[in-house]
């Protein structure tokens, strides 16, 4: 995320495929410290306030072509990677 946050139409595809509760880190401390464990606010809510607070994302969120992921799954992006060299 430092490097670079997802944009609008990232952040909507990660969406579509996992929901926007599995987006969110909910056990971060930003999400702590601005009071949203207790405020109620629903998911989308809290993804669109995640546009100029990106760390309350769940991290890393990795893309690569038209694969995304949640997480730390070095398997699974070894895989993307094998299948577009043909399986080496």
């Amino acid at each position: 995320m430092k490097e670079r946050p997802p944009s609008k139409g990232e952040l909507r595809r990660f969406v579509e495929k996992f929901g926007a509760p599995a987006l969110i880190d909910k056990d971060g401390p930003r999400y702590r410290a601005l009071g949203l464990h207790v405020s109620g606010d629903s998911p989308q809510r809290v993804l669109a306030r995640a546009e100029t607070e990106p760390r309350l994302l769940r991290t890393p969120l990795v893309r690569y072509g038209h694969h995304v992921a949640i997480g730390h799954a070095p398997a699974e992006w070894q895989a993307w990677i094998d299948a577009t060299k043909g399986g080496h």
